[in-house]
């Protein structure tokens, strides 16, 4: 099947890679031509615009904004909405806001132009491992794009298959779903941001404790010199607490122990709020995710060794590199 990609970051040059690796078609469309190039190299088709990227697509065409969220997403699916026709489709996979997504699909509906929302989860490792999507659209639209959605998901892999599932929606084995009509893709993925805050800081506070054991509060006979390295090691190995998160902090730890190398300074990408004013619109408490978040805020004026660790997590997952910038 043949896509359109437009922005050829971190994650869109690497879904790119991975649908080309099982045969599918791709054009590809970014500002930087280096970006472009190296796809070229892979077997994309080069755009030099949205124009030429819609022009070089076979209809029905289907096209994928993989850009930040805002205003540079907002324009580039309004160009592609000018420029497409009915029963095209235009697939945002970024994390935009869902009510965005809403407003969009419904004016792309009068141009018969179908609107797909891909909350996609991965970052820099999904070439290898695979791309966990949370997809909202019409059922035609999405049942169509299905190829795309089955060679970026991860597939059964390793893991065991959940008892009692048998009838169920095969797709979910698989790590992709289709939520539910527009905007319910990126509302899923929303809230499984919100929760990744909650589930980071969980972390970070624990080995923050962990590392003050041996603080001169306490208590000589109660202080502990711990490997925190050798800890998440042997927790990724049957612990009730073991997860892709607790990997990434393993790795970070052999790497460094005292995680010099991380600010400290620890960025919110704009879903962990979309959850919490989600929360209090639906009189849900959500008072972990809350915390995390407002930790976050705190993060930028006095940092802590469990900062750092959220820090080193981000880096792992997504490769964000917090700035180290001054304290006021």
């Amino acid at each position: 099947m043949q896509l359109g990609m437009i922005g050829l970051g971190r994650m869109g040059g690497n879904i790119v890679r991975r649908l080309l690796r099982d045969g599918h078609g791709a054009v590809v469309y970014d500002r930087d031509p280096q970006a472009v190039a190296a796809l070229v190299e892979a077997g994309a088709v080069a755009a030099e615009s949205l124009e030429d990227l819609v022009a070089k697509l076979e209809t029905p065409r289907a096209a994928w904004v993989m850009l930040p969220a805002g205003a540079v997403t907002e324009e580039t699916v309004e160009a592609l909405g000018g420029l497409m026709q009915a029963d095209d489709t235009i697939i945002d996979g970024g994390n935009s806001f869902y009510g965005d997504d809403v407003r969009r699909a419904a004016s792309l509906r009068d141009k018969g132009i179908h609107y797909v929302d891909v909350g996609t989860s991965g970052g820099v490792w999904g070439l290898e491992r695979g791309y966990c999507m949370m997809i909202g659209g019409d059922s035609q639209a999405v049942d169509r794009l299905d190829p795309i959605f089955r060679t970026l998901a991860p597939g059964l892999g390793e893991i065991p298959r959940t008892p009692g599932r048998e009838g169920r929606d095969p797709r979910a084995e698989h790590g992709y779903i289709h939520a539910g009509p527009c905007g319910a893709g990126h509302f899923v993925k929303m809230v499984h941001n919100g929760i990744e805050y909650g589930l980071m800081q969980a972390y970070a506070e624990g080995f923050d404790i962990l590392r003050h054991a041996d603080s001169e509060d306490v208590p000589q006979a109660r202080r502990y010199d711990l490997n925190l390295g050798d800890i998440a090691e042997v927790w990724r190995r049957g612990s009730v607490v073991s997860s892709w998160l607790l990997d990434l902090t393993a790795s970070a730890l052999a790497g460094d122990e005292h995680l010099e190398d991380y600010s400290g300074h620890v960025a919110d990408s704009g879903e962990g709020r979309w959850t919490i004013n989600a929360a209090v619109e639906s009189g849900v408490p959500a008072t972990v995710l809350s915390s995390a978040l407002y930790r976050r805020f705190r993060s930028r004026e006095h940092e802590s060794y469990a900062d750092k660790l959220l820090s080193a997590m981000r880096k792992g997952f997504g490769g964000h590199l917090e700035p180290k910038e001054p304290k006021m």
